[in-house]
């Protein structure tokens, strides 16, 4: 991961550097018996843990804003405290401002990393939503799908008789979305890129649904789509919506784009499971597109 940041780890080691270049040549060495090892050992030990800090946020973040706040704000903590503990062994004159806009650095970073854990409260916040899609999941930890890590279709089956056992007359619709040609993607860019597509298309269905819906992949390349206290009408326009984000996904092979495009069908979950999924099943069929050379694009629906 620390790959992926060497320039903010280069321009630290750089800024360090420089701190011993100025104080060495713009200031003049302090005896051994001035120098104060209190202050030295706290503005060092400051200055090597902010350090420490910086590592470990790049060694556990991927790129990103929050990384960059919270990366930066240490560094600047790191060098403010750095240049400190220099002063320790070199005397600057007191005219010398780059010495204070050196120490300014530490109430600067201060800041700046405050920015950082701002936004990266906003970010755990949308993470625990994304978990909490899954919360169902988790409750039966033994009924989920391999590859895309989401409930399969017998966790399905049993989540619909409990929404009509539990909540009787209350709306509840359920969705089938299906690939389309995935079959040709698997043909043109191989099986584990099908699998990669399988996760992509999974994972932006579940950012684009409420906490209390409940996302399967029911078989191959269909996922179904719970949709307590939510109308057919209602599911339409979701069904419809979640359509038109996967087809704006763009996901790349190492062979070239894979063009991903869903069709969907959706209806009333007030019957039994079985026919219900048999007769979305029978509508998506009829719905679906005629075998092309190639990967569909295009976005298609169809509602039961």
């Amino acid at each position: 991961m620390l790959q992926l940041h060497r320039s903010t780890l280069i321009v630290s080691c750089l800024a360090l550097l420089a701190c011993v270049f100025l104080y060495s040549t713009l200031g003049v060495a302090k005896p051994f018996h001035m120098w104060k090892w209190t202050d030295i050992v706290s503005e060092g030990g400051t200055a090597v843990m902010a350090g420490s800090w910086v590592l470990f946020t790049l060694s556990s973040r991927p790129g990103g804003l929050v990384t960059r706040l919270l990366a930066g704000g240490l560094a600047m903590i790191m060098v403010g405290s750095f240049a400190d503990c220099m002063d320790e062994f070199f005397a600057v004159s007191k005219a010398a401002r780059w010495d204070h806009w050196l120490e300014m650095l530490v109430p600067l970073g201060m800041l700046v990393l405050t920015c950082g854990m701002y936004y990266w409260r906003h970010e755990q916040f949308r993470l625990n939503e994304h978990l909490q899609k899954r919360e169902r999941l988790f409750r039966d930890h033994r009924a989920f799908d391999r590859i895309t890590q989401l409930a399969n279709a017998d966790y399905l089956r049993r989540q619909i008789r409990h929404e009509q056992a539990q909540r009787p007359g209350r709306p509840c619709a359920l969705v089938l979305l299906d690939i389309d040609s995935f079959h040709l993607i698997n043909r043109e860019f191989g099986q584990r890129e099908g699998d990669r597509v399988l996760q992509a298309v999974g994972h932006m269905l579940l950012l684009n649904l409420r906490n209390d819906d409940l996302l399967c992949r029911y078989a191959g390349d269909r996922f179904a789509l719970l949709l307590p206290d939510t109308g057919v009408a209602e599911a339409e326009a979701m069904a419809r919506h979640l359509a038109a984000m996967v087809g704006q996904m763009r996901h790349h092979a190492k062979d070239g784009r894979v063009s991903i495009s869903v069709r969907h069908a959706c209806a009333s979950a007030d019957t039994d499971a079985d026919v219900l999924l048999a007769e979305l099943g029978r509508v998506l069929a009829a719905s679906a597109q005629p075998v092309s050379s190639a990967p569909s694009v295009a976005v298609a629906g169809a509602s039961a």
